[in-house]
């Protein structure tokens, strides 16, 4: 009896830890195969030449002044709303909206004719971006706190490879292959589809990060696994007994009454959380150093967009798709990559940001902003390639620089929170940097114009935080001084 008694736990813990295995890696890899699918996208490197072209026959001012601004405001419109429903969710639903989004975009951008018709496409793909928070958040929710790092590489290098792999399948099929742009869309839709296919079979989380946090005791113990049926993680108390077929009476309310209490708990609960979200963002942003790190991240991710947004305007007016071959493909395949690379090298630098940060901020915003001068005065393709590729890596290795010392003192609630509302900053001042720059209702600003206000937008950044971050170093070094001269005298 003893032998019998002893062995109980041991098989369990067994069981469990082969559980938690499958239940971690089995979401995870239909995860970053829906990440991958979702990046095969080998048209998108083409679009502005796309819509130049025969197939839409849209003029430059259509495309330019009047088309891609509507991308940028349904982000902008798209991502709070989205931010609580991925959560409120639980992740699932929203990662099968960004795929149905991308579906009907590609389709669109298949059949669809006519100016009005190509803005509702916009829309839809603003919706496809606003909704990639559920692909990055939804794996948090179904593994163990000590995978966070591990299952955030491999999803975002799935990304990674896919976009990659589609880019240089992209510039292969059309400059060797000679494949027509069509033809390329109709890859990316049959991509993206696959990826929606996939997303099917990912497990439903019984947790998120804000309505539905488990409590300390359940989530202690959320790993020990026993069985996942039907989609959705049942859990496994090792103390306590339970009678055959009580994962199926657990999930049925005994009454009506029941579900009423519950609903109206649910809705206490949200107005809780916002309350709770709301002194949690206040309390993240009284500290100096989140502050200043979190106003770069907003201005400098405002103008990458509207840099990567419009490059492919620009080259197209550099040198005219129809008149030469383009290697838009080439170059976004290798400004990914190498912009890889950059952030793993800096992930080894160890220098002390508290110190050097705002300097170090504003040397190489300078340089992004020099940059996106290179592309719009010097008007040669393979300058503005190269001006390109140089800005896409200093942005890179200074926004990861940036997560990690936003993400170093913050709780995965708290980085989630910070994280939307810097990239909802951004998307505001971007929606109003087009308004008035770019969209025909504005100014309307030709393409070179434009990239001349990026350059000076980016200039303004790096002279903010260059006089920001040389009073942080006298005020740093007076205190020192301070601190010296006070030591003798205590002495």
């Amino acid at each position: 009896m003893a032998d019998s008694h002893g062995g109980r736990p041991a098989q369990r813990s067994a069981r469990a830890a082969g559980g938690g295995a499958c239940c971690w890696a089995l979401p995870t890899a239909l995860l970053c195969a829906y990440g991958f699918f979702c990046s095969v996208r080998p048209s998108e490197p083409f679009l502005t030449r796309y819509l130049l072209g025969p197939h839409k026959n849209l003029s430059e001012t259509q495309v330019f002044n009047e088309i891609y601004p509507v991308w940028t405001y349904s982000y902008l419109a798209l991502l709070f709303p989205v931010f609580l429903a991925t959560d409120y969710l639980r992740y699932k639903p929203v990662v099968l909206l960004q795929g149905l989004s991308l579906i009907v975009t590609w389709f669109m951008l298949l059949y669809a004719q006519g100016l009005w018709a190509i803005q509702f496409l916009e829309f839809f793909y603003g919706m496809g971006t606003a909704t990639d928070i559920a692909y990055y958040s939804y794996i948090y929710s179904v593994v163990d706190i000590n995978l966070y790092q591990k299952v955030t590489s491999y999803c975002r290098s799935a990304t990674l490879v896919g976009y990659t792999v589609g880019s240089v399948s992209g510039q292969i099929l059309v400059s060797v292959a000679g494949w027509s742009l069509f033809s390329l869309n109709v890859i990316s839709l049959t991509s993206i589809s696959i990826a929606f296919g996939t997303a099917w079979f990912l497990p439903m989380p019984q947790k998120s990060l804000f309505f539905h946090h488990l409590s300390s005791q359940r989530l202690s113990c959320e790993m020990k696994v026993m069985d996942c049926k039907n989609g959705a993680v049942v859990q496994d108390h090792p103390d306590v007994q339970r009678a055959p077929g009580w994962e199926d009476e657990a999930k049925v309310p005994l009454n009506g009454e029941g579900h009423s209490a519950e609903k109206q708990k649910q809705k206490v609960d949200i107005v809780k959380v916002l309350k709770d979200l709301w002194r949690d963002l206040l309390q993240c942003y009284s500290s100096r150093t989140m502050l200043c790190w979190s106003v770069w991240w907003a201005l400098s991710t405002c103008g990458y967009f509207q840099v990567i947004n419009y490059a492919q305007g620009l080259w197209e007016m550099v040198l005219p798709s129809h008149s030469a071959d383009i290697y838009n493909g080439a170059v976004e395949a290798a400004s990914t990559l190498l912009g890889a690379v950059a952030v793993v090298v800096v992930g080894h630098i160890k220098t002390s940001w508290a110190m050097w940060g705002e300097v170090a901020l504003a040397l190489f915003s300078i340089l992004i902003a020099a940059a996106v001068y290179v592309m719009d005065t010097v008007r040669n393709i393979w300058v503005c390639y190269a001006s390109y590729v140089v800005f896409r890596i200093i942005y890179m290795m200074l926004i990861t620089i940036a997560t990690f010392q936003i993400a170093t003192n913050l709780s995965v609630e708290r980085y989630a929170l910070v994280f939307g509302v810097n990239t909802f900053i951004a998307l505001a001042l971007q929606t109003l940097l087009t308004l008035i720059v770019v969209d025909a209702s504005g100014l309307g600003l030709g393409i070179f114009t434009q990239f001349m206000i990026y350059a000076s937008y980016f200039a303004a950044i790096s002279l903010v935080f260059l006089v920001s971050g040389i009073c942080s170093i006298v005020r740093a070094y007076r205190r020192r001084e301070q601190m010296q001269s006070r030591s003798p005298e205590s002495q």
